[in-house]
C-alpha cells in the first residue's frame, strides 16, 4: 500500500510518521488491497477554508476533509461475495493502482476542538485521521444509523491503534 504524507502547515507541530502509522492501521483493518494509494495531508486554516469552500460549498475552516477518488472500485470492509480479486489477492501486472483519495486535516482547528472537547490534541488528531480514512472507505454520518456505525468503528479503531501509533498509554 502506498501511503503519502505531507505537513504543509507550521501552526501546530505534527508527528507525520505517527499519523501515517495510524492511517495504515485503519486501512489494514479495513482490508484495503495492497495496491491502494492514499494521501494524508496536514494544512493550515486558509488552505482548508479554501478547500471547504471550493469543494463542499462550506464556509470557514473545518477540521478534516476527505476526497475519495476511485469511489466505485473499493467497498469498505470485507465482502466475500462481492466478486473480483478480493482483498489480499495478488495484484495482476496490468491492474492500475486503486487510488482511494486524500484526507486533509487542519491541526489548528483540531487544537481548538480539543479544548472544546476537553481532550488532548493527540486524541483529537487521531480521531480526525481515523474519521477521514473511514470516509474514503464509504463510511458516512449523514443518517443517524450510519453515524452510529461510523462512530462505533472509530471507537474500535482508536482503542486498538491510537496508542500503538506512537501515543502515550
Amino acid at each position: 500500500m502506498s501511503l503519502y504524507g505531507s505537513d504543509e502547515q507550521t501552526d501546530v507541530a505534527v508527528d507525520l510518521a505517527r499519523w501515517l502509522r495510524l492511517a495504515r492501521a485503519v486501512l489494514d483493518e479495513e482490508r484495503v488491497p495492497p495496491d491502494a494509494e492514499v494521501s494524508l495531508i496536514f494544512v493550515d486554516e486558509a488552505s482548508i477554508t479554501d478547500l471547504n469552500r471550493r469543494f463542499l460549498d462550506g464556509t470557514g475552516p473545518t477540521d478534516v476533509l476527505s476526497f475519495p477518488i476511485d469511489h466505485d472500485q473499493l467497498p469498505s470492509g470485507r465482502r466475500p461475495d462481492a466478486g473480483g480479486r478480493g482483498p489480499g489477492s495478488p495484484v495482476e501486472a496490468d491492474d492500475p493502482p486503486i487510488v482511494l483519495g486524500d484526507v486533509v486535516v487542519c491541526p489548528e482547528v483540531a487544537r481548538r476542538q480539543a479544548v472544546e472537547h476537553a481532550q488532548a490534541l493527540d486524541d483529537e488528531l487521531a480521531l480526525l485521521v481515523v474519521h477521514g480514512m473511514l470516509h474514503l472507505l464509504d463510511y458516512d454520518h449523514a443518517e443517524e444509523v450510519d453515524a452510529q456505525a461510523m462512530q462505533q468503528r472509530e471507537r474500535e479503531l482508536l482503542a486498538r491503534h491510537h496508542r500503538d501509533a506512537g501515543g502515550v498509554p
